[in-house]
């Protein structure tokens, strides 16, 4: 897979760095992730080289500790106490990055699309950048926000409403955000917490619940929100104002259960089943696909001259099953490639390219695909 070979040669060029820094420990550690996730050359050439030279290296290691982690510490990559805490480790490429993300000028630059990227090209991209930033996986400073940003763009964006009045106002919001941006900073004020990531639209989901849906709750967190506490003081006009709003969002919810229970009274149920219960006891197949079902015993007097248009029925409500059970199928499938992928569990990876789809492969045989 593509997606685990840029993440194996990353791994290879953050070990490196360390090589280059004389931390043979983790430079090691680097180059066998990197052959789990994928098996270059030039990962395996450096390990070899390493433990050729181990001992040596090894005592290099132990004389050198102290200026090692100095350099380290210069690099972003350290473990040293700084006010009380400890500092987690990080690559200077994932500072970089985030960097990047907290410079970018809109959603879709956010995410690296162009402004008519479809759906499917958001949720690839949504994929990559929400693997690389989640704070979990990245220690840089600002990665949880960069993670927000990156949630709130997907789920704006997403959203073909959100979408377009985000191309239609976005650029005017910016400029009040960047200009509140400046003035923030004027006064020493500007870090992580003074930039708005949403830059004046917010999803309706949050960051860690968006990740949830793409990765099935592979990563738990505590410490991601993408809603902020605002504080806002309402007046009672404006309480009035929002209670009516509620409401007329209401109506139509309200006029869909009225249609909805009329339509239950005056719609007959199907006149058949896929399973034998209570009076649908006669078995039969359809003409055309062969699919069984069961119906009841004056089944032919009362759908006389109407059979095929049941048979019609009967198979287009079981073409609709299986599309629906395949389509969660093949969803588990992904969401099982994307944990192996991230946490690099090669059991995982081959349970999902063995795991079996019968829906689909039913809904192939219907299509003469089998």
């Amino acid at each position: 897979m593509d997606g685990n070979r840029d993440e194996s040669q990353r791994c290879i060029e953050i070990a490196k760095k360390y090589i280059e820094a004389r931390n043979w420990e983790k430079a090691v550690r680097f180059l066998e992730k990197a052959e789990r996730l994928y098996p270059l050359k030039e990962a395996r050439v450096l390990l070899e080289a390493i433990k050729k030279n181990g001992s040596s290296c090894g005592s290099q290691h132990k004389s050198n500790s102290n200026n090692s982690n100095k350099h380290n510490d210069a690099k972003g990559d350290n473990h040293a106490h700084e006010n009380g805490q400890i500092k987690k480790e990080y690559a200077p490429e994932q500072l970089e990055a985030v960097k990047k993300i907290k410079k970018c000028k809109d959603y879709y630059e956010i995410l690296g699309v162009n402004k008519e990227a479809s759906e499917s090209e958001l949720k690839k991209a949504y994929r990559k950048l929400a693997l690389q930033f989640h704070p979990d996986k990245n220690n840089a400073p600002g990665a949880d926000v960069a993670f927000k940003a990156i949630g709130n763009a997907f789920a704006v964006l997403s959203d073909s409403d959100k979408r377009a009045r985000y191309d239609q106002f976005g650029s005017e919001d910016e400029i009040t955000t960047r200009r509140r941006h400046r003035h923030s900073h004027y006064h020493h004020y500007h870090d992580d917490e003074d930039w708005d990531y949403s830059r004046g639209f917010e999803g309706d989901i949050s960051a860690e619940e968006l990740f949830n849906m793409f990765f099935g709750g592979g990563m738990p967190s505590g410490r991601v929100h993408v809603h902020r506490q605002r504080n806002h003081r309402r007046t009672p006009q404006a309480q009035t104002d929002a209670s009516y709003a509620y409401m007329i969002q209401l109506l139509p919810i309200l006029v869909l259960v009225v249609l909805s229970l009329l339509s239950s009274q005056l719609i007959q149920p199907p006149p058949f089943t896929f399973d034998p219960k209570g009076l649908f006891t006669e078995k039969r197949e359809t003409f055309n696909l062969g699919v069984k079902y069961y119906v009841k015993k004056d089944f032919l007097k009362e759908y006389q001259g109407r059979v095929r248009e049941v048979d019609r029925m009967v198979e287009e409500d079981y073409i609709g099953n299986l599309r629906n059970q395949c389509w969660k199928e093949q969803n588990h499938k992904e969401q099982m490639f994307y944990k192996a992928k991230y946490f690099s569990d090669r059991k995982l990876y081959e349970r999902a390219q063995n795991m079996a789809t019968p829906s689909c492969e039913k809904l192939r045989s219907v299509y003469g695909q089998g």
